[in-house]
């Protein structure tokens, strides 16, 4: 679908207000066009597949499957496609992540605004692309210290992608046999991921994989508060 100076981008997001920015902020540009928008990884990556976009922007916490995963997909699947990781989160462990799950930029959503742009042009370009000041911790992030405080970022890093998404799915309370169907695997090899992720993480409860899965930004806030 390339054709000469045009860079085509789909979105990936599930909150229409950021959809409908970006939209705006990339329609002022000539050479990029905004073939696609996805609401949830899985759309991603069979819009991906359909459309062979030069670049997806793309949010980490989105239903059903979230964009780290997601990004994994589609390098795996369309692998000319550049990915550029959208979020509020700025935690060194996931810009990190995303990148071994090949990312090919992260942008903080303060601040995206004034970078989109440049960041897409870079990454069509064939080069990475980051948010200033995640530029420049993440060269010193293998100088600093283990800090306490990561601890529970460094334990989602070392989940396997199965996991993660088999995680995100229990904590947004679909059902076994759903996620089973969903994922195609059997509802025992559900049944044997949540006890894996129970013993890694050292979490006894689908509460508190719910809560871990918030606090670690690999779902949203919009699972329901009712967890005591």
């Amino acid at each position: 679908m390339n054709t000469a100076k045009r860079i085509f981008v789909l979105l990936a997001d599930d909150h229409l207000i950021v959809l409908e920015g970006l939209k705006l902020l990339l329609k002022a540009e000539s050479d990029l066009e905004v073939v696609g928008e996805a609401a949830n990884g899985h759309q991603a990556v069979a819009l991906t597949r359909k459309l062979r976009p030069d670049v997806v922007i793309m949010d980490i916490a989105m239903p059903q499957l979230n964009g780290l995963e997601a990004a994994r997909q589609i390098r795996k699947a369309v692998p000319d496609t550049k990915v550029i990781i959208l979020s509020a989160h700025s935690d060194d462990l996931y810009v990190e992540q995303a990148t071994n799950l090949g990312a090919a930029g992260y942008l903080i959503k303060q601040t995206a605004s004034r970078f989109l742009s440049e960041a897409i042009r870079k990454v069509h370009r064939g080069e990475t692309y980051f948010s200033p000041a995640l530029s420049k911790r993440f060269k010193l992030l293998q100088q600093e210290p283990f800090d306490q405080k990561n601890l529970t970022q460094v334990k989602a890093a070392r989940l396997s992608s199965r996991q993660l998404e088999v995680l995100q799915l229990i904590a947004e309370s679909i059902a076994n046999k759903q996620i089973a169907e969903s994922l195609d695997i059997s509802v025992k090899t559900v049944e044997k991921h949540r006890d894996h992720l129970m013993q890694k993480l050292d979490i006894h409860d689908i509460a508190g994989l719910t809560r871990y899965a918030v606090s670690t930004g690999l779902i949203g806030n919009r699972v329901p508060l009712t967890l005591t």
